[in-house]
């Protein structure tokens, strides 16, 4: 299964304000695994971004204005997640501002399959901290380059709280002795793979002769 782990960051919170979107980072995960397909760039948001905004992502309107515009990378990005699950935290908020720029192209809602990481956070930890940054702590992520906030950089760490997230730590390539794991929470099923090397004669021998001549009490005869 393919989805995409999506975020963005804005000129500022509502959209009501008129505030627009700036960056656009999007990853996509193939059975949990990150492929090496991508989807980023930075917009013109054609307005300022406010201060608190400023404080978060560090993008000034010098080097916004530079970027393209929403109409002209809307396709692209709409083509990149079509018919694939959209993995986001707090996802209100990454579809309001994503939603608010197709309908200003004229454009349809998204409609793409949603997790909601931050509603599976508050679930599975009842009156715990559930940013992105506390997941992150809790599942021993490194977040140490997210001295900003920046849509890629938070992209990869939410895709792998996400795995954490659905108790999936492992997921591997296809190897042989396929094993499946169906996540309850959101129903995916999830490939694990095992390969088990016996060792041959020669080497069972090597450590039957290793045993008798390294252990102080010899059980065999």
């Amino acid at each position: 299964m393919k989805e995409i782990v999506l975020d963005t960051e804005t000129t500022g919170i509502s959209t009501k304000e008129g505030h627009r979107i700036v960056e656009i980072g999007c990853i996509e995960l193939e059975n949990l695994i990150p492929t090496k397909n991508k989807f980023h760039c930075y917009l013109n948001p054609e307005r300022k971004v406010s201060e608190k905004a400023l404080e978060v992502h560090g993008y000034t309107d010098e080097f916004l204005v530079t970027q393209k515009k929403f109409s002209e990378i809307g396709e692209q990005f709409l083509e990149f997640i079509k018919d694939k699950r959209l993995i986001i935290h707090n996802a209100d908020f990454d579809l309001g501002h994503l939603n608010n720029e197709l309908a200003i192209l004229g454009k349809n809602k998204i409609d793409n399959d949603i997790v909601d990481t931050l509603i599976l956070a508050r679930d599975k930890f009842p009156g715990s901290p559930v940013s992105l940054d506390a997941l992150c702590k809790r599942y021993r992520i490194d977040n140490s380059k997210r001295t900003q906030h920046t849509a890629l950089i938070d992209c990869d760490l939410l895709a792998k709280v996400y795995v954490n997230l659905l108790d999936q730590k492992e997921p591997t390539l296809n190897f042989q002795n396929e094993e499946t794991k169906i996540n309850q929470n959101n129903n995916i099923t999830v490939n694990y793979y095992k390969k088990v090397i016996l060792p041959n004669a020669d080497e069972l021998k090597k450590h039957k002769e290793y045993l008798k001549n390294n252990l102080k009490k010899n059980f065999f005869n």
